[in-house]
């Protein structure tokens, strides 16, 4: 397998407040949203999704209530980029206070994947007309930021059907940033290659080594992980970490790792 990204989803339906942070002092009644996506492994050479618009829907229950734009500008995304730290700002925007209760990625034309270097057109059923919907309800606050991480799972999103088409079913983990925490370390020897798994109730969170044999596990909510190291290289043994502590807003690295041999 080669080692690469991550996406999985956990519950949607998360609720946090705000955390503080400067925003424009004329946006009175007005908070910012910040929303970030990442990923974790998969087997394909790349996988590049376009996204033409990210909304989020108010459901205050008064006239403002309806869908907001928080970013119109057409991008293209290699979601197998996003590992280890790595993310990018899908959305930045002011929102007026009050509650909301989902996010809508509407996708434009052009998204495909590579694999073994032959490149394919990637569809995703609505994602042009309605979008891919994300149900999670969360406060905007007046004065303050709200940070979201979309932790998308690119192994179980991609479904390849009878006739021999990529087609696009995300499953995304929604993460509040002030909930979220990582681990990171490092695996050694360097040709281990190696993925890095751990659970979160039913769902798996991954990333793999860099060329230095460095990881972050990211978009982890606080508790205790078992994490599972396992060697792309058949030469070294699969290793387990019991017990792993993880913090919000807070990085455990468990230092350097070294792999024993089969």
């Amino acid at each position: 397998m080669k080692i690469i990204l991550f996406f999985v989803v956990l519950g949607f339906g998360l609720f946090a407040g705000c955390s503080d942070d400067s925003t424009n002092p004329a946006d009175t009644g007005n908070g910012r949203m910040k929303i970030y996506m990442v990923d974790s492994p998969s087997s394909f050479d790349s996988v590049v999704v376009c996204v033409s618009r990210v909304e989020v829907h108010s459901a205050t229950g008064d006239s403002s209530d309806g869908w907001f734009t928080i970013n119109d500008s057409l991008r293209y995304f290699d979601l197998l980029l996003l590992a280890n730290g790595a993310s990018v700002v899908l959305g930045d925007t002011s929102l007026p206070e009050g509650l909301y209760t989902q996010i809508r990625l509407i996708l434009g034309t052009g998204s495909y994947v590579i694999v073994s270097g032959v490149k394919y057109d990637l569809t995703v059923p609505s994602g042009l007309e309605t979008g891919i919907k994300l149900t999670h309800q969360f406060t905007i606050e007046s004065g303050k930021v709200y940070e979201l991480m979309l932790d998308f799972d690119v192994e179980s999103s991609i479904v390849i059907t009878g006739n021999g088409d990529y087609q696009l079913k995300p499953t995304i983990r929604i993460i509040p940033v002030e909930l979220s925490g990582s681990i990171s370390g490092q695996i050694m020897p360097l040709d281990s290659e190696s993925v890095i798994m751990t659970m979160k109730g039913s769902d798996t969170i991954s990333t793999y080594t860099d060329l230095l044999g460095f990881f972050k596990l990211m978009a982890l909510t606080e508790g205790s992980y078992d994490v599972n190291i396992i060697p792309a290289n058949t030469n070294y043994r699969d290793t387990a970490i019991s017990s792993v502590q993880v913090m919000a807003m807070q990085d455990t690295d468990i230092g350097v790792i070294l792999l024993g041999s089969n």
